[in-house]
This record gives structure tokens, C-alpha cells and sequence, in this order.
């Protein structure tokens, strides 16, 4: 029998979802100004491919330092300071902006998004205990699912509506989602109450503190972790296809299929909603049918990722509802292993004290794939067509699965009680109740 959710292991779930999901806001407006830009603006293909080059590197970049600072310092502080770095880019991107100065507030962007997924993990690594992490995290990582797609419909209406302040056009796909993550970020900054010094002790009674001289230590015990490269390899291959549909697709819809950009818009978006049912799935197998191993459901969910990409040149014959379909599927099959690589997994390889740490490396390692993804876009699509890109995508799913083969039967490294996670979750000064 499953102990019931205490209040705060509610409270920080919900407020951490929320925050998570409204960095979405802020990260998928850009892609539906993409063909926009490319029909009404200056901009070529190849600038608006720089810009997401730039902001990669910087999420992939920032997310190895952001992680061990988080596990030092405490996520509230990091995480709001992200936020606000993430409003002001996109704020400023609302403004007429030559390609360099774009480049610039992509950069921004991507250092102020990178806050978000190490910060708020540790804060779920230290209120949730291992057994049954897999089903925890699979529902709260919908927030990046869930959150992708009301980001995508809120950008898509909020660029192509002229019935709420006609004049302010494409603009309005970022000052709008600005906005609402203004409120969020006062939402998580005025409820969150953590204290990364009495996280640490809480995790083991009677240890005292991690001194900031051991932060160093603990990410080369991690760095020998072979399952964390395993882990990281693979997910760098799954990145670098992800983000190829994350800032293209709506592209490829206009540019391939010859929809409109709102329902080029709109289509992309079962992309985020159907993987949410990917990510509850991926964490359920996980826990009930796989006992608390991760890698092989991500194995298997990869290659039937492969499976659907390599088949999609035939599903858009089929028409409207058969891309819709097959996109679906492309969503399912991507976020499943999505989630459980930079979610339960790393909070697996990394333990309590080194969640922070172990997702950054993660994240960040699996993010520089995407670095490489806007020019692969590009680049094969022009040469050589987007059915020749989507069969290259299939082929990075299919490497990656096989690569978690390798580590099948991993379970983490993570032996401490689970009694350990619940002083965390109930001591007063961890999260204020919402």
C-alpha cells in the first residue's frame, strides 16, 4: 500500500509544475515566429538557425555550472533569477532587432531557461522518495509536455489574432507570454521556501551540511558513474532530434505539407500533447513493470520513435489527420524517454545531495546535440529534402536506444532511506504551502 502525498509533497509538486511548464511560454514563441519572420521579415533561414544555435550552447553550456550551483545554493534563488532573465530576452525580442542583436537575446534566453530543469528536480529529488519516483516524476515532468503545448496554441493565437491589439502584430508572441511568466515568477518566488543548508543535513539526521569544498568532489564521483555517460550519450542523440521538431516543425508543415502558419501552428503542437501521455506511460512501465529500471523503457520507446520517424514521409500522404496522427505518435514516443533520461534517471545517478549536479551534467550534455540540430535542419532539408531528414532522425533514435542497452538492467546508485525524503518534505523551512 502507497503512502498518500503529504501536503507539502503536493504543494512543491504543483507550484514546481507550474513553474517549469511557464518556461514553455517563453521557449516555443520562438518557433512559431519562424515562419513569419521568414515570410514577412529580413531574416534568412540561416540567421534564424544561428539564433537557435546560440541559444542551445548557452542551455546546454549554463545547465553544467547550473546544476552544481543549485545543489550549493538552493533553487529559489537560481531558478527566479532565471525567470527574470528569461522575461527581459523575450521582452526585448518584441522590438524591431537586427540577426546579431537577436542572436545576442537568444543567448540570454537559453542561459536563463537553462535554470529551470536543475532546479526544480532537485527540489522533487529531495521530497520524493526512490520507490515510486518513476510514476512522480512521469506526472510532474508533463509540465514540459503539457507546458509545450499551451505554449505553442497561446504563441500561435497570440501571433496570428489581430482581434486584442491589432497593431502590435507578431509582437504579441512574445510580449504576451511574457506576461503571464512575470506572474508565474512571482508565483514561485514569494511561495518557494528552501534552504539548500538544511536540505543537506535533513537528508541523513545528524550529518551536517555539504561545504561547498565537496561540490567538487561529488561531480567527479559522478563523472566515473558509467551509467551517467550511457545516460548522456544517448540523450544527447534523443536532443538533437527533439529540438529539430521543437523549433522546426512548424516549418516543415508550411515549407513540406504547404499548410498556413496557424494550422501549421496548431498541428505542431499534438507534437507536446500526446507526449504527455508518453511521459505518463514511460513512468509507469518504469515502476510497475520494469521495477524502478528506467533505461529499458527508454530503450523501447526510442526505437519505436525511429520506427515512427522513418515511416513519416508515407503518413503525410495520408493527409490532415493521418500527419496529425503521426505526429502524435512522434510525441509519444519522444517525450517517454524524455522524461525518464533527465528526470527519474538522473535523480537516480545522482542520490539526494548530487540531483542537482547529476541532471545538469545530463541536461547538459544531452543539450549539446541540440546545438548541432538548426544546421542539420537546414542543411538536409535544403539538399536534400525533409524526407531525407526525417529518415537521419530515425536513425539518431535508433543509436540512442540502442546505446541504454547497455546499461539495462541499472537501477541507481541512490541507497539511502526513504524515511531520509520525508524529514525534507515535512520541515518548515522547505516549501511554504500553497
Amino acid at each position: 500500500m502507497r503512502e498518500p502525498l503529504s501536503a507539502r509533497q503536493m504543494s512543491i509538486f504543483a507550484l514546481t509544475w507550474v513553474t517549469y511548464a511557464g518556461y514553455y511560454l517563453c521557449r516555443k514563441n520562438f518557433a512559431i515566429a519562424i515562419p513569419i519572420w521568414l515570410a514577412h521579415r529580413s531574416y534568412r533561414d540561416i540567421d534564424l538557425a544561428n539564433c537557435i544555435f546560440v541559444y542551445s550552447l548557452l542551455y546546454a553550456v549554463a545547465q553544467l555550472v547550473i546544476g552544481p550551483l543549485v545543489d550549493r545554493f538552493g533553487s529559489r534563488l537560481v531558478v527566479a533569477g532565471g525567470l527574470l532573465l528569461v522575461v527581459g530576452s523575450n521582452v526585448l525580442m518584441s522590438f524591431e532587432q537586427r540577426p546579431a542583436v537577436l542572436v545576442l537575446l537568444c543567448c540570454l534566453n537559453g542561459m536563463g531557461q537553462a535554470t529551470g530543469w536543475a532546479g526544480l528536480v532537485r527540489c522533487m529529488a529531495n521530497c520524493f522518495p526512490v520507490r515510486g519516483r518513476g510514476v512522480v516524476m512521469a506526472w510532474w515532468s508533463t509540465n514540459y509536455a503539457l507546458g509545450g503545448f499551451v505554449a505553442t496554441v497561446f504563441a500561435t493565437y497570440c501571433a496570428t489574432t489581430s482581434g486584442l491589439l491589432p497593431l502590435l502584430g507578431w509582437r504579441r508572441a512574445f510580449l504576451f507570454p511574457s506576461a503571464v511568466l512575470t506572474l508565474v515568477t512571482i508565483l514561485f518566488w514569494t511561495r518557494i521556501r528552501e534552504q539548500p543548508e538544511e536540505d543537506s543535513s535533513a537528508l541523513t539526521p545528524g550529518v551536517e551540511s555539504e561545504p561547498s569544498s565537496t561540490v567538487f568532489s561529488g561531480i567527479l564521483s559522478l563523472l566515473a558513474e558509467p551509467a551517467l555517460w550511457v545516460i548522456s550519450v544517448s540523450y544527447f542523440l534523443l536532443e538533437m532530434t527533439r529540438y529539430g521538431f521543437l523549433f522546426w516543425l512548424p516549418l516543415y508543415l508550411t515549407k513540406a505539407l504547404h499548410y498556413g502558419p496557424e494550422r501549421a501552428g496548431y498541428i505542431s503542437s499534438f507534437f507536446e500533447l500526446i507526449g504527455f501521455a508518453g511521459a505518463i506511460a514511460a513512468g509507469y512501465l518504469s515502476d510497475r513493470v520494469f521495477g524502478s529500471r528506467r533505461l529499458p523503457v527508454g530503450a523501447l520507446m526510442l526505437a519505436g520513435f525511429a520506427l515512427v520517424l522513418y515511416l513519416e514521409p508515407w503518413l503525410a500522404r495520408g493527409g490532415f489527420l493521418v500527419t496529425a496522427i503521426g505526429i502524435s505518435a512522434m510525441g509519444m514516443f519522444c517525450y517517454g524517454p524524455d522524461t525518464l533520461l533527465c528526470g527519474a534517471a538522473a535523480q537516480d545517478v545522482g542520490g539526494h545531495e548530487h540531483a542537482g549536479a547529476a541532471t545538469g551534467i545530463i541536461d547538459g550534455l544531452g543539450h549539446l546535440g541540440s546545438i548541432f540540430s538548426p544546421y542539420l535542419v537546414v542543411y538536409v532539408s535544403r539538399s536534400f529534402g525533409w524526407n531525407a531528414l526525417f529518415t537521419i532522425f530515425a536513425a539518431l533514435c535508433a543509436l540512442a536506444a540502442a546505446i541504454l542497452c547497455f546499461q539495462w538492467n541499472y537501477k541507481g546508485s541512490d541507497v539511502r532511506s526513504e524515511y531520509a525524503h520525508s524529514v525534507v518534505c515535512t520541515r518548515e523551512a522547505d516549501v511554504e504551502t500553497l
